[in-house]
Order: structure tokens, then C-alpha cells, then sequence
């Protein structure tokens, strides 16, 4: 199950995301979104855990919670819309 990470502290990397979600189930993958010019992280990223009840779980217990001096928001990734097609027009014929 892939998950949303928002609101991460600027310096948390993606070895920071393993260490917090291997807490509540195994962690498969995770990644910092970072800028393309200045490698600066945005402050989002993506953490892929094993199951769905992982997933579920770590959006349970951690979302909500404090990483460093944020609170973090922990949810099911959404599917990336094309670019160029808002959502109020994704359905026009």
C-alpha cells in the first residue's frame, strides 16, 4: 500500500521515513520528494509498506503525530492526475 507523507520536517530523508514506519509494519520503500534545481526537500513524500493492513495501521497511529516540530499527515496516495486536465473537467465529452 502506498501512502502520503505530508508536512515532513525539511531535513527528515527517506532513511528517517524507514525508521518511523518500520514501527508499525514493514516498509517496502520510501521517498522524500525533493526539488529539481536546488535538492531541497518539499517537504512530502511516499512510503510503500508490504500489506494494506500495514498501511492501514501506520495511517492510524501515525497520522496526526509529531516529526520533529511538525505534525505529519499519513493517507492512502492518491493516483497522479495528467497534467493539463483539472479535476473539474476530467469528465467533459
Amino acid at each position: 500500500m502506498r501512502l502520503y507523507v505530508g508536512g515532513l520536517p525539511y531535513q527528515t530523508n527517506e532513511n528517517d521515513l524507514i525508521s518511523l514506519f518500520e514501527q508499525v509494519g514493514t516498509v517496502t520503500s520510501a521517498t522524500v520528494i525533493t526539488d529539481r534545481e536546488t535538492g531541497r526537500s518539499k517537504g512530502f513524500g511516499f512510503v510503500d509498506m508490504s500489506t494494506t493492513e500495514d498501511g492501514q495501521r501506520a495511517i492510524e497511529q501515525l497520522n496526526g503525530t509529531l516529526l520533529g516540530q511538525r505534525t505529519i499527515t499519513v493517507n492512502e496516495a492518491r493516483e497522479r492526475q495528467a497534467a493539463g486536465v483539472s479535476q473539474r473537467h476530467s469528465n467533459y465529452r
